[in-house]
């Protein structure tokens, strides 16, 4: 079925999945899955393990799994975070359709996940399939904006190729730089992963699998939601 969304906003049953009800079993299942990983359980197994003994849902379960991560690896995560103040005159490669869906789901009240590595992560997701919504454009302007205001000396983009319709937000990225004088360049690649991992750049991204290899991050996403987004729906299910 195509995907005919023009907003990256909630799930009909997110009021009930992320109620103040449903908080503390979520709080519960993403502090287990905290312990099951830093003993080294596998992602699968142990995210069906709290789930089942929580009764979670499936978009409550996929919340869990975003959300958590071991103690070890939140403590390396931070270790490498940069701050604000950090940024400064400095360049930037960014998880293009990380950030901009995070940011997209914020500003048309989709659920965002303050998780325990203090990044903020989405649950609309890219699998395999981008879609224009109404808040992209509104969402690459306040990463501009947001940007300038840190003055960030450069940023380079990156978009998965494979992704339908990644060669459109490319061209509008394009657009929108040669517009508004930013010295951006955006290019798609096969797989950004490898890419960000080796990169010695500071990267922008809250996927969890690049932030373990990183050296230098930036927690972009969260940065312009705090900063621009007052209204944004923030589901705290860290412990």
């Amino acid at each position: 079925m195509p995907d005919t969304r023009s907003h990256r906003g909630p799930d009909p049953h997110d009021a009930e999945a992320f109620a103040a009800s449903a908080l503390p079993a979520l709080r519960n299942a993403v502090s287990d899955l905290c312990w099951l990983l830093g003993r080294g359980y596998a992602i699968v197994s142990a995210v069906k393990l709290v789930g089942d003994r929580w009764v979670l849902t499936e978009r409550q379960r996929a919340a869990v799994r975003r959300a958590a991560c071991s103690d070890s690896a939140r403590t390396d995560r931070l270790a490498r975070k940069t701050p604000c103040a950090a940024v400064s005159s400095q360049h930037l490669i960014i998880d293009g359709f990380n950030v901009v869906t995070t940011i997209e789901a914020a500003l048309g009240g989709g659920v965002v996940l303050a998780c325990c590595d203090e990044t903020f992560r989405d649950l609309a997701g890219v699998h395999g399939t981008y879609r224009k919504v109404a808040e992209t454009l509104p969402a690459l302007e306040l990463v501009g904006a947001r940007l300038r205001e840190l003055t960030v000396t450069r940023v380079h983009w990156l978009f998965d190729r494979p992704v339908s319709n990644s060669g459109r937000i490319r061209a509008l990225l394009q657009e929108t730089a040669e517009a508004r004088r930013r010295d951006w360049t955006v290019e798609l690649v096969d797989n950004p992963d490898p890419v960000l991992k080796a990169s010695a750049d500071i990267v922008a991204t809250a996927d969890s699998a690049i932030l373990d290899r990183c050296g230098r991050w930036f927690n972009l996403a969260r940065d312009v939601i705090e900063a621009t987004c007052p209204n944004t729906l923030i589901v705290d299910i860290n412990i």
